[in-house]
């Protein structure tokens, strides 16, 4: 009994070597080569330049990975060729959990346009959505349509009388007009911009006649009754504009949002891949969250990454058709 404490002492210590390390926060995950992660800061890429929608949402969700996780989550812009440089940098990236990109909408819309170094779905880690939100279908005072179905009346009456603005060609927005064009069998004249803002400014000077845009872009125009909202893009009714009609109302299957979400390398640790998804949708759960989204016009949603993935593939390959249809180029 007498080598009772030095045994318990021994095991003891063995015990604690076999033990699994945990940072600070107790809240680190396995990594690669069975090291704990995060052990350095994180660079989350975002494929436009800082300020715009997606820029704001990586901003948002960033801190709170940071606490989270107890390392900087540091946002990283990289802009150019409609969002597909900064996703390549993003999938080609060494998968060990230290790089990950907060990706838009327009991330199928460019899968679908542009010749990617990388699989869109497969060649990525989906990790989960973030935010969703409709887009609004508006038209100038002008034009003599009160509602949706006037507007589809009128348009099919005067086939290309009428033009459409968009925020460039390839946009989520732009694409959305092609998939109506060919849902309704109507034609209008497509005349791209570069951005939502010159396209709306031409909008409000009568020298458009349509466009489709978000809700917050809109919101302001629309009480001036400088825009008429004739309906929205989403499969369902927008809770901005609970009154509008969803264009699926009189097109099932019609559907084109907005959204965000966040993608790593493929072959990212699906322990790291599980813990971020985890974070994620604790972070949108949270009532102060949910509020500053909905005042952007979104709604604050998490998926799986499974769910991540069946919806970029959807995404991608409904506008692979809208693009073949209409032929359209990226010059």
């Amino acid at each position: 009994m007498k080598y009772w404490p030095s045994c318990l002492l021994l095991v003891l210590t063995l015990l604690a070597q076999e033990a699994p390390a945990q940072s600070n926060t107790g809240k680190s995950a396995q990594g690669t080569k069975g090291t704990q992660w995060p052990q350095r800061p994180v660079r989350v890429v975002v494929p436009f330049p800082a300020g715009g929608s997606t820029d704001i949402i990586a901003r948002l969700v960033s801190p709170h990975l940071t606490e989270e996780f107890g390392q900087q989550f540091i946002v990283d812009n990289r802009s150019g060729a409609g969002g597909t440089i900064g996703a390549e940098i993003a999938a080609r990236a060494t998968p060990d959990g230290y790089t990950v990109a907060v990706i838009p909408s327009s991330y199928a819309g460019a899968a679908a346009l542009y010749p990617l170094s990388f699989d869109p779905v497969k060649g990525i880690a989906p990790i989960s959505m973030i935010g969703t939100g409709s887009f609004i279908l508006g038209v100038h005072p002008s034009v003599p349509a009160q509602n949706f179905k006037a507007l589809i009346d009128l348009l099919k009456a005067k086939p290309g009388a009428l033009n459409f603005a968009s925020p460039g060609t390839g946009s989520t927005p732009h694409l959305a007009s092609e998939l109506l064009k060919q849902m309704a069998g109507v034609n209008f004249v497509h005349v791209p911009y570069k951005g939502d803002t010159p396209a709306l400014t031409d909008l409000l000077a009568g020298q458009m006649h349509m466009q489709i845009a978000s809700g917050p872009v809109y919101v302001p125009h629309i009480k001036a009754g400088k825009v008429r909202a004739v309906a929205v893009t989403a499969s369902k009714r927008y809770f901005l504009f609970p009154e509008l009609p969803s264009i699926a109302e009189s097109y099932p299957g019609f559907h084109a949002i907005g959204w965000n979400g966040m993608i790593a390398p493929a072959g990212t640790p699906r322990d790291i891949i599980n813990r971020l998804n985890r974070s994620v949708a604790s972070f949108l759960k949270r009532p102060d969250i949910q509020e500053r989204l909905r005042n952007d016009g979104r709604e604050g949603i998490s998926t799986t990454p499974e769910e991540t993935a069946q919806m970029l593939a959807s995404e991608i390959a409904t506008w692979v058709k809208v693009v073949k249809v209409a032929n359209i180029r990226i010059n």
